[in-house]
């Protein structure tokens, strides 16, 4: 399987340095990733909205290795949130943040991380919009719940992001259902060993079904994170038997994929967000879409072959 060495180049230099210098690389990265600046997303989040779209803001950058650079992040979040308030776009969009640019991984970097998210969340909080704490790799997870259920504690519309293919997740969804938080439920997207994750399709997609039962019957705000057309009319069918209205729960997917499934989803009046990714750092998430599907990485290698 491709996914897995894909996964492991988005941790490698070397591949970075190559992938970013590959001629065809900018057209691939443009249709996932939807700018560098504030700027250019500003008209990502107006022509969403006229389409009845929400969206899901992720400035992005992983690769944090000083307190300097964590604070550069909280930063640009703060930016972009001032912006959406200048904009009057505050109700149209809320924020996803990676732990990680915050400076969870440096000396002392939960207490780093939740004093850089916070003043995040407080400001998204002033312009009437909230911000969901994204799940990354496994070893990160018990740091990001606990700072997810310190910040509910004032701002109880702060989300959080499982993911279906750890073995932990069932057990994680029935904590935060009974706890009415908002929780995006999506496969993962991580390189996870089998000694806590499941390693093939089926698996992952049951496990998926069954959560999201558990969040459909719970007290929270179910958010499904899935392009899968199965996995898409199974929540539809989950939510209508545990008698959802359709403010009651939404769909997300990503910038760039599936886009007329967002409008089709909008159309029949359901809550529809798209997670809309931008920055100058986008090689990890890039990494990760194309490791995600074998369609992506056959339009990578296109691209490629086309421009070279």
């Amino acid at each position: 399987m491709l996914g897995p060495v894909i996964l492991a180049a988005s941790r490698s230099d070397k591949m970075r340095r190559f992938i970013s210098a590959a001629p065809g690389t900018k057209q691939v990265v443009d249709r996932f990733i939807a700018g560098e600046g504030v700027d250019q997303v500003v008209p990502v989040i107006q022509d969403a909205a006229a389409k009845g779209l929400e969206v899901t803001l992720d400035v992005v950058g992983e690769d944090i290795t000083t307190p300097e650079q964590a604070a550069a992040a909280r930063d640009a979040y703060l930016e972009l949130i001032g912006r959406l308030e200048e904009l009057g776009l505050g109700t149209q969009a809320e924020m996803s943040v990676k732990l990680s640019m915050f400076g969870q991984a440096l000396e002392g970097g939960h207490d780093l991380a939740l004093a850089n998210v916070r003043p995040v969340v407080e400001a998204a909080a002033a312009i009437g919009t909230t911000v969901t704490l994204d799940a990354e790799d496994h070893t990160t997870l018990d740091s990001m719940f606990a700072i997810h259920e310190e910040l509910r504690k004032d701002f109880p519309q702060t989300g959080c992001v499982i993911q279906s293919y750890l073995f932990r997740t069932e057990a994680d969804a029935r904590r935060l259902a009974a706890a009415g938080s908002r929780v995006r439920l999506v496969k993962g997207a991580y390189k996870e060993p089998a000694s806590v994750a499941y390693q093939n399709k089926p698996e992952i997609d049951k496990a998926y079904v069954r959560i999201l039962k558990t969040l459909m019957l719970g007290d929270g705000y179910p958010m499904i994170g899935s392009h899968d057309p199965r996995l898409i009319a199974i929540g539809q069918e989950l939510a209508r038997q545990a008698g959802r209205k359709l403010d009651e729960y939404e769909f997300q997917m990503l910038y760039g994929i599936r886009s007329d499934e967002h409008i089709r989803l909008a159309a029949e009046g359901h809550r529809m967000r798209v997670y809309t990714a931008y920055g100058t750092d986008w090689y990890g998430y890039f990494m990760r879409r194309l490791a995600e599907k074998p369609a992506n990485l056959l339009f990578f290698a296109r691209s490629v072959v086309t421009k070279g």
